[in-house]
């Protein structure tokens, strides 16, 4: 079978067996593989079931994986999709930096358009193509992420220089709107104000539900939305409709975007933030288009790439200084912060952290910022900058002058986040990051408590994000306070209410 644009065999085990049959031509021992794998501490077996467990995960049962399978890997065996994506996600999560395919020394299917890297056409109707493409792909495959078996992710300059193109000048107009604005007749749009109106009112309510509720539980609302959203811009479209449709496009895919990184869709997160600016483009809407740069720029920290996310994040400064409120302007400059943090430049980060905090300053009750930047609260911004020093802290080997510095920020960000009331993974997020100062502290009693709460959330909410921070947080409670009565009692309500995440504590 066929479909979204690579190849399953679901003959079942069998099957499984004949179409991962190896290519005989020159077969060579893999080395890049085998120094992965070797760096991995994995054994073969651990390896096989790894990539089996994933494959179930995916919805592809007809994997059946055995050691003698990975020794002939490692012996030269090409394997067949989606294998080398799984072993590519495997490695990446197990080192905590993007390990492609290629870095592997295996080969990559051929991919339609619709899933083939980020260097996509910058045109009105590909752009409509590909998102309506990609979206009823996900929603057909989104077996757990089936379809992100068949991305990759890119990074360095396969990522940053297509990018690049968004500050290109293109033509905004009638012509680029839509694939049927060739139709000259003078047709009306069957969309009225009220229901462009409802249509933006409904992304802002998927943005509280992704906020209380975690990536997991209305991802694949959004990307119905988004698809229906595409089949609109299909139609012709008056100007100034077809803008404000790109502009709901864009924001609908930032918003898959953000909740398939939240719930460790890596790849699919990523192409549905370089499609979103695409549709940002053609709406005219350079600071939309920043702050998508900004979300692809915290994915790209989150996967110890900070060099990316900030040529990213300095992307999207150029592109929208004249444009972007101050709101928007800070939350620019915090992430920014981030990423020289991550890169362990401490005058630059500080620098950065006072910039953010300036143009938040300027920020005045009743200005008039779009649904998409409200997010960046007094306790939003407290919480980017504390995290800002405590990753400087971790760079710097546990530093705690850092340290000392996000404490209070990081205090300031939990209690905001509590009186708020609404944004539930934000304040778990920022709990687990109280957490790890403590732990940096040396003090393991405290830092319980604010892992101990947070467990309480990420029962609530569906975040792999909030989930795999607090697995990690809690691993190295164990590792260097495993004795305390308080990490021993968090230890177990962990493996009761988070049962996955008993196998990872006890692998740190």
């Amino acid at each position: 079978m066929r479909d979204g644009g690579f190849q399953v065999d679901g003959s079942g085990v069998e099957g499984a067996e004949k179409a991962e049959r190896p290519d005989r031509v020159d077969k060579r021992p893999n080395e890049q593989l085998g120094s992965w794998f070797l760096r991995s501490g994995w054994s073969k077996g651990e390896l096989a079931r790894q990539v089996n467990r994933r494959a179930r995960q995916l919805g592809a049962h007809h994997i059946s994986t055995d050691t003698s399978r990975v020794r002939r890997w490692l012996d030269g065996e090409q394997p067949r999709e989606p294998i080398p994506k799984i072993l590519s996600e495997l490695f990446s999560e197990r080192f905590g930096c993007v390990v492609g395919i290629e870095d592997l020394g295996l080969r990559a299917a051929h991919q339609s358009p619709s899933v083939a890297g980020v260097d996509l056409p910058w045109a009105g109707p590909q752009t409509v193509e590909l998102i309506s493409e990609f979206s009823r792909s996900d929603l057909m495959l989104a077996r757990r992420g089936f379809l992100g078996a068949s991305l990759a992710l890119s990074a360095g300059p396969a990522l940053i220089e297509p990018m690049q193109r968004w500050l290109a000048p293109g033509p905004i107009g009638r012509d680029s709107h839509a694939i049927g604005a060739q139709d000259r007749s003078p047709r009306a749009s069957r969309l009225s104000g009220p229901e462009l109106d409802l249509l933006e009112s409904t992304t802002v309510m998927f943005r509280q539900w992704d906020a209380q509720c975690g990536g997991g539980l209305r991802r694949k609302a959004v990307v119905g939305q988004l698809h229906e959203v595409t089949d609109l811009l299909q139609e012709p479209q008056p100007e100034a409709t077809a803008k404000r449709l790109f502009r709901a496009a864009a924001e609908l895919a930032q918003l898959a975007g953000w909740m398939s990184y939240d719930i460790g869709l890596h790849p699919t997160a990523q192409k549905y933030f370089v499609l979103a600016l695409h549709a940002a483009k053609e709406a005219g809407d350079r600071p939309l288009g920043s702050y998508i740069l900004s979300s692809m720029g915290r994915q790209m920290i989150h996967l110890d790439r900070p060099d990316d996310a900030l040529e990213l994040i300095h992307l999207g400064q150029y592109g929208s200084r004249e444009t972007a409120t101050p709101r928007t302007q800070a939350m620019l400059y915090a992430v920014e912060a981030r990423a020289y943090a991550n890169l362990g430049q401490p005058a630059k980060c500080k620098r950065a952290v006072g910039m953010a905090e300036d143009c938040f300053a300027d920020c005045g009750p009743g200005d008039d910022d779009p649904d998409w930047i409200r997010f960046f609260s007094e306790a939003e911004l407290n919480a980017e900058n504390a995290h800002s020093y405590r990753d400087l802290a971790y760079v710097a080997g546990r530093s705690p002058t850092y340290a000392e510095l996000a404490r209070p920020k990081m205090q300031q960000a939990v209690d905001l986040f509590e009186q708020d009331g609404d944004h539930h993974r934000s304040y778990a997020l920022n709990l687990i990051g109280m957490a790890t100062v403590h732990l940096m502290q040396r003090e393991p009693e405290q830092a319980s408590v604010m892992a101990g709460k947070a467990l309480k959330i990420a029962k609530q909410v569906r975040s792999e994000r909030v989930n795999n921070r607090l697995r990690k947080t809690v691993g190295t409670a164990v590792r260097d306070f495993g004795q305390v009565q308080e990490v021993v009692a968090l230890t177990e309500q962990l493996g009761i209410h988070l049962p996955e995440s008993a196998e990872a504590v006890q692998a740190v």
